[in-house]
């Protein structure tokens, strides 16, 4: 029997996963088959061909998966987000960084089956960057991919890992065989800013203080914001995320002159977010309680980010800026949530 032609999306009911699946079923041109720990909601559900329910690191279950289905697509998700990997960091490099070996094995060896590579889209993050202090921060401005990669977290040091493994399994697989088994694996990387999304809830990211203001706000519910006011790090909008990662993996191969790109969109502070959300919920309880530590972490990352490359190689332009995110998309959205 013939293996059916099909993009896998591990981690499919995370924040980035929802507006993807959304997308690829709208676009359709491939079936969808995901890869979770929990199952997708009902409208999600009925998007993609098939739900496979167990973890990445599931060998068994992933050669099942590669026994039935021919993928020409990974859009690989799953991961052990940035503060919950502080407290756990060897379940962190478990999830995050076996995890993505096993599945950058998996893409080699459906590439090796059917003869093409597999185009495997990695979403890595700013926490990848670890500036020393508020005072290069500063003097750093918008920040190249290869500079500052001195990540401070575990989360980070796990990304800018897996960037590694991409970039060896595309151009450098198992380099002393006596055939060329690189290129079988077309690892495309896009190291993410901020996400905020009008959709999904934040699940405890250390850059969720600014969904946190929206959500809370309109529940009408006190919010202290774990870090200082003056905070300064770049955000996007998901809808812009996915498009994004869409992008990226039609662009023609020839194109790309990098496997890592950064993409921003706007960057403001704690601040100007702050008020923002309590001019479009007046009587919005926000304050400010610092946590020392999680600010650390944030004050290590980029006030901004130089993403030209993107912009130059596969015309990554976001379509919200600070205002068009907030006024047209994030407030609309995330009031009704609520009603």
């Amino acid at each position: 029997m013939l293996r059916k032609p099909v993009v896998l999306i591990t981690g499919a009911s995370g924040e980035i996963g929802h507006g993807l699946i959304r997308r690829l079923a709208d676009a359709g041109n491939h079936p969808v088959v995901t890869l979770d720990l929990k199952p997708l909601e009902g409208e999600l559900a009925r998007l993609v061909q098939r739900q496979f329910a167990g973890s990445i690191l599931d060998t068994n279950l992933l050669e099942r998966i590669l026994s039935e289905y021919e993928v020409d697509h990974v859009y690989h998700l799953a991961a052990l987000l940035s503060t919950r990997s502080e407290f756990t960091p060897t379940t962190a490099h478990q999830v995050n960084v076996e995890g993505t070996m096993q599945l950058l094995e998996f893409a080699q060896k459906q590439g090796e089956s059917h003869g093409r590579p597999v185009t495997f889209l990695y979403p890595s993050s700013i926490a990848a960057y670890g500036l020393p202090d508020l005072g290069a921060k500063a003097r750093a401005g918008k920040v190249k991919e290869d500079d500052f990669n001195e990540p401070t977290t575990m989360y980070g040091c796990n990304k800018l890992y897996c960037e590694h493994l991409g970039r060896y399994y595309s151009r450098h697989y198992k380099q002393l065989a006596a055939e060329t088994l690189s290129g079988k694996v077309d690892f495309r990387c896009i190291r993410f800013p901020g996400l905020i999304s009008a959709v999904t809830v934040p699940s405890g990211g250390t850059s969720d203080y600014a969904p946190e203001m929206i959500h809370a706000a309109a529940q009408h519910k006190p919010y202290a914001c774990f870090v200082r006011p003056d905070t300064r790090i770049p955000f996007m909008a998901m809808p812009d995320a996915v498009e994004a990662l869409l992008a990226l993996a039609a662009a023609p191969r020839e194109r790309l002159t990098r496997t890592v790109y950064n993409i921003g969109a706007f960057n403001p502070s704690a601040e100007e977010v702050r008020q923002i959300v309590e001019a479009a919920f007046p009587g919005a309880e926000i304050t400010t309680k610092v946590d020392v530590k999680r600010q650390g972490i944030v004050d290590s990352w980029p006030a901004d980010v130089d993403d030209s490359a993107a912009r130059a190689d596969w015309g990554f332009s976001p379509r919200f800026d600070l205002d068009r995110a907030f006024q047209d998309y994030l407030i609309p959205t995330i009031r009704e949530l609520y009603r």
